[in-house]
């Protein structure tokens, strides 16, 4: 009996030893799945007659097919110096003779942008070319080619680029292909390509962390993507692609207490993008509706001394005299709760909601003048193009 156990001891001990070495050095012959660094290699039988089936863990494709269409943004921009109030006095001249005016310093800037069109059209932020006498677009290949402001929308920090015709005749460049805001959702791997700090193009990885982000005080109209993959100086007007190499974003901004990547960044949805570019191209501003309001938010005391039963809403705090809500009979403490059929949650959506409608439209409203609701229609305004100072 005991001779029976120790063969079945050695038995059992050499061929554990057998399954040490083949799931070290022959793993597949178990069916277990290889680790080749990015990627995991299944030996699975497929239906083309048992190739290794590829998993997802590289995404060199998706950058492969977007990194074509990523273009690095140089500007620069004459600063002009002011003129000396005694250079036309006589005396001054005496003494100090015909001096020229000094032309000033140039600053520059980089960035990044999208090519979106074969026509050579480029997607980038507003502030990476505001006030830019020149600007010019590096590409993958090396080409380094003159570009041209077709407009900007600084309200959403958009601008449309073209790049120069005499670069090519018949213009012919590498375009991403758009993405769809539908398809996203938190969780979502994403790519973000750019130049950050200028060391040249580069690409970073994240999720969708969240949709929607708004109320942050970076531009007047907020939806913004925000993204944990690293975002830094150089990327704004790059790219936020998804696994497929899909735009879906224009990379805008970071939270940052150092100036570096925090891992929270914010890109502008193609949605919003696409609405900007296409009424860029085509008029050369973005046209939105406006009636010539000031709103405050609901707070929960203010709520309660107006005996409000919620903060939904956007208080009114100002009418312009002569504007669409003038015309409409809206005044002071009015609370405007509905536009068009759609609940105004604050002031950021009674915001949104004008903005989106189409000028000259009759548009009805729902308000609140104390304790009583009622109801008006207004004829949409064209919203003011927001003025910029150049230095």
């Amino acid at each position: 009996m005991r001779r029976l156990w120790l063969i079945f001891a050695q038995t059992v001990t050499a061929g554990l030893a057998i399954l040490f070495v083949v799931s070290t050095l022959k793993p597949e012959w178990l069916g277990k799945p290889i680790h080749n660094g990015t990627s995991i290699v299944a030996l699975k039988e497929s239906s083309t007659g048992g190739e290794p089936l590829i998993g997802t863990g590289s995404y060199r494709d998706a950058a492969r097919k977007a990194l074509p269409s990523i273009v690095h943004i140089f500007t620069s921009q004459k600063i002009r110096m002011p003129r000396h109030p005694l250079i036309d006095d006589p005396i001054f001249r005496h003494f100090f003779g015909e001096r020229p005016e000094a032309d000033g310093q140039t600053k520059s800037g980089l960035g990044s942008g999208v090519i979106v069109s074969p026509s050579g059209y480029i997607l980038t932020n507003f502030h990476v070319v505001d006030g830019a006498d020149q600007i010019e677009v590096a590409m993958i290949d090396g080409r380094n080619l003159n570009a041209r402001l077709v407009g900007g929308d600084p309200e959403s920090d958009l601008a449309v680029l073209q790049i120069a015709p005499e670069h090519s005749p018949e213009p012919k460049f590498p375009a991403i292909t758009l993405g769809q805001m539908d398809t996203v959702g938190v969780g979502d791997v994403v790519l973000a390509i750019g130049n950050p700090f200028g060391v040249g193009q580069t690409v970073t990885m994240g999720i969708v962390s969240a949709l929607g982000r708004s109320h942050l005080g970076i531009n007047t109209f907020e939806n913004f993507i925000q993204t944990d993959a690293a975002i830094n100086p150089g990327n704004s007007g790059g790219a936020l692609i998804d696994s497929q190499g899909n735009l879906i974003g224009i990379n805008s901004a970071i939270y940052s207490r150092s100036g570096g990547s925090l891992g929270i960044g914010f890109a502008i949805p193609i949605s919003t993008a696409k609405n900007v570019m296409e009424q860029i191209i085509q008029t050369g501003t973005v046209t939105r509706g406006w009636i010539g309001v000031e709103v405050q938010q609901i707070t929960q005391e203010l709520a309660e001394s107006f005996g409000l039963p919620s903060i939904e809403g956007a208080l009114i705090a100002g009418v312009q005299r002569g504007s669409p809500a003038d015309a409409g009979g809206i005044k002071p403490g009015d609370i405007l709760l509905v536009v068009d059929g759609k609940s105004v949650k604050d002031p950021q959506a009674m915001l949104d909601l004008i903005a989106a409608q189409k000028p000259g439209n009759l548009v009805p409203f729902k308000l609140r003048r104390q304790k009583t609701l009622f109801d008006t229609s207004i004829r949409i305004g064209i919203r003011p193009q927001l003025k910029r100072e150049r230095e």
